[in-house]
């Protein structure tokens, strides 16, 4: 049976920290900031942790045991 390739999407948009938290760039961010608030753009600064349920299937697409 074939390995399963890495999803490279994927890996543009999250990454793995050493103690194996998923985290990624919270979405909004990108453009536009002038229309949302001071208080919404510091927010949308931080980086997020994402579930572990959903860290679960990222990993797996990523290509980690």
């Amino acid at each position: 049976m074939p390995k399963q390739k890495p999803c490279k999407g994927l890996r543009k948009r999250v990454r793995v920290t050493k103690t194996g938290k998923v985290v990624s760039v919270s979405c909004g961010s990108g453009h536009r900031k002038v229309v949302k608030g001071a208080k919404k753009n510091r927010k949308l600064t931080r980086i997020r942790v994402i579930s572990p349920i959903a860290a679960k299937q990222i990993k797996r697409l990523l290509g980690y045991k």
